[in-house]
């Protein structure tokens, strides 16, 4: 689980191809390496990898047929930045949102408007995850867990400070910029566990009763 703040920016120095996916090495002089321990996991660009190999600078992971399919790692080549972020501690500040770091697909950057004091970036909004989306809600890009302050029909706008964009890769996005996209983690449960109770869809169908009633919710203080 990761929170999307980001800490630091690396860049691919290798990617090998392989029948199951790819053995990927990232270097990186920022993020610090001294707690990472085999099986750990760090967010690449917001795609949760397990580090397989590691030195001071760089790890090694290995990414499968699915994510090389359904992520930005279907373009990286050697040179590639991407914004890491080590799994959270239970003693971690939770400063963005929960992030999995299970991207659920790939966007794309439609255009950039200068605000002054911060930068707007509106972005394509595939119409599957359109239901996820909403105003004033989180989404993660590349790993930074950034407010939705837009929707149109077909697009969200994301609005960046100086910070976020000096520290992380959103400094190189252009338009046409193709970027990992995952949505509100609690948005899809919601989803799935109000299908479960109205008996519809292949959630009610095909899954055991949860357990999960209004009278626990209550209880456990999610509802008053």
């Amino acid at each position: 689980m990761f929170t999307g703040i980001i800490e630091a920016t690396g860049r691919i120095s290798a990617i090998n191809v392989n029948s199951q996916g790819a053995r990927v090495v990232v270097q990186s002089n920022t993020l610090d390496m001294g707690d990472v321990r085999l099986g750990d996991s760090i967010a690449t660009n917001g795609v949760c990898l397990t580090v397989v190999a590691f030195d001071s600078q760089s790890f090694s992971a290995d990414a499968s047929s699915e994510t090389l399919a359904r992520t930005g790692f279907t373009d990286y080549r050697v040179g590639t930045a991407v914004n890491l972020e080590k799994a959270m501690l239970a003693s971690t500040r939770f400063g963005g949102h929960m992030v999995s770091g299970h991207v659920d697909a790939l966007t794309q950057v439609l255009s950039i408007e200068d605000k002054g004091n911060s930068i707007d970036y509106w972005l394509a909004m595939p119409a599957d995850l359109a239901p996820y989306i909403a105003e004033k809600g989180s989404v993660t890009i590349d790993g930074v867990s950034l407010t939705v302050n837009g929707l149109a029909e077909d697009s969200f706008r994301i609005t960046i400070v100086p910070h976020t964009r000096q520290e992380t890769i959103i400094k190189s996005y252009q338009p046409g910029t193709r970027v990992n996209l995952e949505v509100d983690l609690i948005a899809r449960y919601l989803e799935r566990l109000l299908l479960a109770r109205s008996g519809k869809g292949e959630a009610a169908s095909e899954s055991k009763p949860s357990g999960i009633t209004e009278a626990l919710l209550k209880k456990s203080g999610f509802l008053s």
